[in-house]
């Protein structure tokens, strides 16, 4: 708890214990009125402070005017009728009060899980000059620089591996708790914790672009995107308050001149007065304007912990309208790494010609080449080639110990008078000849990532109705992963504009009141990310366009996040619609009955702190 929360929770106790004492003792007159006025004042002067700033800055119609009209009205009733009996003045401010105390409460609690999950902002980078470590700035860090991650400290800077092996804490970042294993030349990004080894790290990006950084924007920035939910409380508020003031004046002068004008009886001031300022108190919209935004607040802290960024409370709306998620292939249900899945050798055996393709590819930077290269399994010695020539759209050629080796396409082995077997099936082949001699076949796919299947199973489980792909990759590979994960429709050979183009297509066949969603994670997913209704990227290895341009980031890039965020979505919005519909209920009903009479302030109390607290318990539900 909080040092002010423990501060309003001590003043709530004392107050209660003088309220329990001033009603055991025999005072009368002025001496009981200053007492009982001093236990008001303890507990409810902030509530009149704040009354007054808001009267003096012309915003009177809110919760602390109705709390201070209804209370100070209460106490001029019991003088008015000589009742001396104040306790129901000091009971409803007691109470309001508790009801704030929860709602703090609550609203510590959420920001704490959002805190405690954002502390990854690192304080300082290790760099090392002159051969000694000196702790700086991340801001100051350049582009190219080497820093040092000791054991123990948050990676500061995103960046690749160049000495060094350890194992990675992501949770703070993906909600992942199983740790990452990095070594020379793997990624790391920034905000993770390294756990083992020291790790020496080339930076490959300023800390303003950093993984870090752009999760602390997207989360400070969440706030200014209200949902209709939100904007109607606004809304509401600002006609209801006024509505109801205006109506308990009403209620205090018009039936008495009625009475008094019309039927000729005694007008019964008092009792009326009395009526209207219950009726103040139970018009109070506390539950309303502080459990709605803190549901909101509670969901995006609950999708945070998994892993899961949403930009605002508005796509977290949008979100649980999802019907169709339509999936950008490569890196997004695929690892957007190429792996070598079949070779057939002819005149040299696999491994031999799998280890000549990878030298004769060592100089590339093309993810065929990488694939090649990961299939050999072990380092390559690239003092073994030379002359290495590549051939635009071909391939390439080279030396390797000393014997003229091809890899690449048919049309590389054309060009050397080869011929070589046709490859229809899926992947990517890459032909091989040695000594003007054809050697073999090596084929590369993309594979899927392995919570892929999971992924599309759990999306038609909450309740999406279509699941589409859309893929600039060939026919045969984009229709196979459709097949393998039971994906609705395939959309294949598509350029980022004629991805936009089939996405308007299906935006156009929605049902009015769904949703369309869209994932990916390259540059050339930015313009889609854009048009969907709900965008949702990869950000672990996803683009910054694509991060830039999403509703939402899966910090792992776990596809099987997606089902998970709309469940959280829905449950959020749940919540909310329960708390709008019981406020209003129960206030309404009350209002009725402090209107006929039928009600006391200890039923406003009720319906003001009462429900104030139920709701903000279960907006608190958001966070799990």
């Amino acid at each position: 708890m909080r040092k002010k929360d423990k501060i309003m929770l001590a003043r709530i106790l004392i107050s209660a214990a003088a309220l329990a004492a001033l009603n055991l003792l025999p005072l009368t007159g002025l001496p009981k009125l200053g007492a009982f006025l001093a236990c008001y004042l303890f507990i409810g002067g902030d509530i009149l402070k704040r009354a007054f700033f808001g009267i003096r800055n012309r915003q009177l119609f809110d919760e602390n005017f109705l709390m201070a009209t209804a209370t100070v009205g209460a106490f001029v009733l019991a003088l008015y009728s000589g009742s001396q009996d104040y306790n129901e003045a000091i009971a409803v401010m007691l109470f309001y009060q508790i009801g704030e105390l929860f709602q703090s409460v609550a609203v510590g609690k959420s920001r704490r899980s959002i805190s405690q999950l954002m502390d990854i902002r690192p304080d300082y980078a290790n760099v090392e000059r002159e051969g000694r470590l000196e702790q700086v700035d991340p801001e100051e860090v350049a582009v190219g620089s080497c820093i040092v991650v000791q054991p123990g400290e948050r990676v500061p800077l995103d960046g690749v591996v160049l000495e060094g092996s350890s194992s990675l804490n992501t949770s703070s970042l993906t909600g992942e708790s199983l740790p990452r294993d990095v070594r020379p030349g793997d990624e790391i990004i920034s905000g993770c914790v390294n756990m083992t080894g020291l790790l020496k790290v080339r930076t490959t990006k300023p800390f303003g672009e950093s993984t870090v950084a752009r999760i602390l924007e997207l989360v400070e920035n969440s706030g200014f995107h209200k949902s209709r939910s939100e904007d109607f409380i606004t809304k509401f508020s600002r006609v209801y308050t006024p509505a109801v003031c205006l109506s308990a004046l009403a209620l205090a002068v018009l039936p008495p001149l009625v009475r008094v004008v019309f039927l000729g009886l005694p007008g019964q001031w008092g009792d009326w007065l009395y009526r209207a300022l219950t009726f103040l108190v139970i018009s109070c919209p506390c539950a309303l304007v502080i459990s709605i935004p803190l549901s909101f607040f509670a969901g995006l802290g609950g999708a945070s912990r998994e892993g899961i960024l949403i930009k605002g409370s508005n796509y977290l709306e949008t979100l649980s309208k999802t019907k169709c998620v339509v999936f950008d292939k490569t890196g997004t249900l695929t690892q957007g790494v190429f792996q070598v899945t079949e070779v057939c050798h002819n005149s040299m055996d696999r491994e031999t010609l799998l280890e000549y393709a990878a030298l004769a590819e060592c100089a590339s930077s093309h993810p065929i080449s990488q694939g090649l290269r990961r299939a050999c399994g072990r380092d390559l010695d690239r003092s073994r080639v030379t002359d290495i020539q590549e051939l635009s759209g071909h391939g390439i050629q080279a030396k390797v110990d000393g014997r003229q080796t091809a890899a690449g396409n048919e049309k590389l082995m054309a060009r050397l008078g080869l011929t070589c077997p046709e490859w229809t099936g899926v992947g990517t082949a890459v032909h091989v000849a040695v000594e003007g001699r054809y050697a073999g076949l090596i084929i590369l796919s993309d594979v899927l990532k392995p919570q892929a299947a999971e992924a599309v199973w759990d999306l038609k489980k909450a309740g999406v109705e279509k699941t589409v792909i859309l893929s600039g990759d060939r026919r045969e590979a984009a229709e196979q992963v459709g097949r393998e994960l039971g994906i609705d429709q395939v959309y294949s050979q598509l350029l980022p504009d004629g991805k936009v183009r089939k996405l308007e297509a299906l935006l156009e066949r929605m049902k009015p009141g769904q949703k369309l969603a869209y994932v990916g994670d390259g540059i050339n997913d930015a313009p889609v990310l854009t048009r969907a209704d709900i965008g949702i990227a990869m950000g672990a290895m996803g683009s910054d366009a694509a991060i830039e341009a999403a509703d939402v980031v899966l910090m792992d890039d776990d596809p099987a996040k997606i089902a998970k965020a709309i469940r959280i979505s829905r449950k959020c919005i749940r919540i909310v619609y329960q708390n709008i519909v019981f406020a209003l209920a129960v206030k309404f009903a009350c209002l009725i009955l402090g209107a006929l009479g039928l009600s006391n302030m200890w039923l406003a109390i009720f319906a003001d702190v009462g429900v104030m607290v139920l709701a903000v318990l279960n907006a608190v539900r958001a966070l799990r």
